[in-house]
């Protein structure tokens, strides 16, 4: 018998490789079904066998991101020799501005895979975590992040934080007062600025701007777009339609195929919230943890989903995806066949009119109002393709594309007008630009707004900055009402 069988890391490093390679066969089996339809629809066994490999791929995608995540705690414990550090082996004993970029990373993660500093976060938080640590970009400076963290994760910044958090005047030791200092610090080489109204960043582990992933997000157009962790005011880019190809004879001359390259700009924007409570502070720091970061991320979250579908150009306010491809000429809104009606015609001109590269895509899907899709479901009376099954809880797939709602948008018309109804596209060419650091600040008693008495409530004030724009317009196709 083979002794490497009877070894633990011998089995997951096994299973791991398994894993690895049926993802690669899946997405080679993918492959060749796409290759072989050519652009055209999928037939019954053909979609059956398609949905049966994507819901295998999704299980064995979360098998490789489970074993790496073990294995990545196992290289952290023998780095650090336990997850409760030793003072020989403790991330905070250096100043972390004088750290090496390595040196940065290394302590950062093992914070993360801590059974302290990292306890409360899932494991997309972590993996988010761990990509924006590892970012190095015009936008991003991932060193940045991970000397921010090892500067508010520090035991005794926790510990500020949460008197912070808790009393307008707290009172701190010697140790505190250096971390807070040293924050701050920290914060003027992110260029996020110190604040002088008193306000202080929060913990990164904890922190939305940073830790707020798709998974864990009910905003389907932050689940579905590009989005991006910067540590600076704006996220610039490059997009391009693609080189032109073209065969020519033998010896000719090749012809000038340059791509046209824009470089699309998304400015962050100041977005703030108050935070109510009236909650018991606890003092042991992961449940502080857990329940300050859900009430952080909770009105933010909500904040996003309305911005991001609504907000304009010109308010201070990120550009909404609806509202941007809402004013938008090129390429032009597309009309319903009569004013008022969502017909089966308009569905099928809408999916027609996507180009054929944006249609295949795994990020490509359809929003609209509940409403609205409502609206599509019924014409199933007319039309067999659409559902007219009211038990099921919505149209969970068009054109085997994904189809969540937003009630942001505009509900079914009556009459003409303009309003914009229905959205196709890859939600990749829609970015949103999320500058790493949330500040918060803390209100010590609120009022009743009728007779001025202290309802017996506390809140935090809370800023971050965050953008958004249409960076490949060509990638979505809008439905509008007809306006004669």
């Amino acid at each position: 018998m083979d002794p490497t069988t009877d070894n633990p890391e011998f089995q997951r490093s096994r299973d791991l490789v398994a894993a690895r390679e049926r993802v690669g066969a899946i997405h080679n089996d993918m492959e060749v079904m796409d290759r072989e339809a050519a652009g055209a629809d999928l037939d019954e066994a053909g979609q059956r066998s398609w949905d049966e490999l994507e819901t295998e791929l999704r299980f064995r995608e979360g098998e490789v991101r489970a074993f790496e995540r073990s294995e990545r705690l196992r290289q952290s414990r023998e780095r650090w020799s336990s997850t409760q550090f030793s003072p020989a082996n403790d991330p905070f004993a250096d100043d972390p501005r004088t750290l090496s970029g390595r040196a940065v990373y290394d302590r950062s993660m093992a914070v993360v895979d801590s059974s302290v500093g990292g306890r409360h976060l899932r494991d997309d938080q972590r993996a988010q975590v761990q990509r924006v640590l590892r970012m190095q970009t015009g936008d991003t400076n991932g060193e940045l992040v991970g000397r921010l963290l090892l500067a508010t994760e520090n035991p005794h910044y926790r510990s500020a934080f949460q008197k912070i958090a808790a009393s307008q005047t707290p009172i701190f030791t010697p140790e505190e007062s250096r971390a807070v200092e040293q924050v701050q610090l920290i914060k003027r080489a992110m260029s996020i600025g110190v604040d002088a109204s008193g306000g202080f960043a929060v913990p990164v582990l904890i922190d939305p701007t940073i830790i707020l992933t798709s998974q864990g997000s009910e905003n389907d157009i932050l689940r579905l777009s590009r989005v991006e962790t910067i540590t600076n005011d704006t996220w610039r880019g490059l997009s391009s339609a693609g080189v032109s190809w073209s065969f020519k004879a033998e010896a000719s001359a090749a012809t000038d195929n340059s791509p046209s390259i824009a470089q699309p700009e998304v400015p962050t924007r100041r977005a703030d919230g108050f935070i109510p409570f009236s909650i018991e502070i606890g003092m042991d720091w992961p449940g502080f943890a857990e329940q300050m970061s859900g009430l952080l991320a909770e009105g933010y979250d909500e904040l996003l989903a309305d911005k991001l579908t609504t907000g304009t150009s010109g308010s201070n306010e990120p550009n909404g995806l609806i509202s941007s491809l809402d004013a938008l000429t090129n390429p032009a809104n597309i009309e319903l066949t009569t004013a008022g009606v969502v017909g089966s015609a308009d569905i099928y001109g809408l999916w027609n009119q996507l180009p054929q590269r944006f249609r295949r895509r795994a990020t490509t899907a359809w929003l609209s109002s509940t409403d609205v899709q409502n609206t599509i479901r019924q014409l199933g009376t007319t039309d067999p393709n659409f559902t007219v099954d009211i038990t099921q809880e919505a149209i969970p797939r068009l054109f085997g594309k994904e189809y969540p709602m937003n009630d942001f948008m505009q509900d079914d018309p009556a009459g003409t007008g303009t309003q914009p109804l229905l959205v196709v596209g890859d939600f990749q060419g829609y970015l949103v630009a999320q500058r790493a650091g949330m500040t918060v600040e803390f209100i010590p008693q609120l009022f009743d707004v009728t007779n001025n008495r202290p309802t017996g409530q506390r809140g935090w004030f809370a800023w971050a900055r965050v953008g958004a724009g249409v960076i490949n317009p060509n990638a979505f196709r809008l439905l509008v009402n007809r306006s004669a």
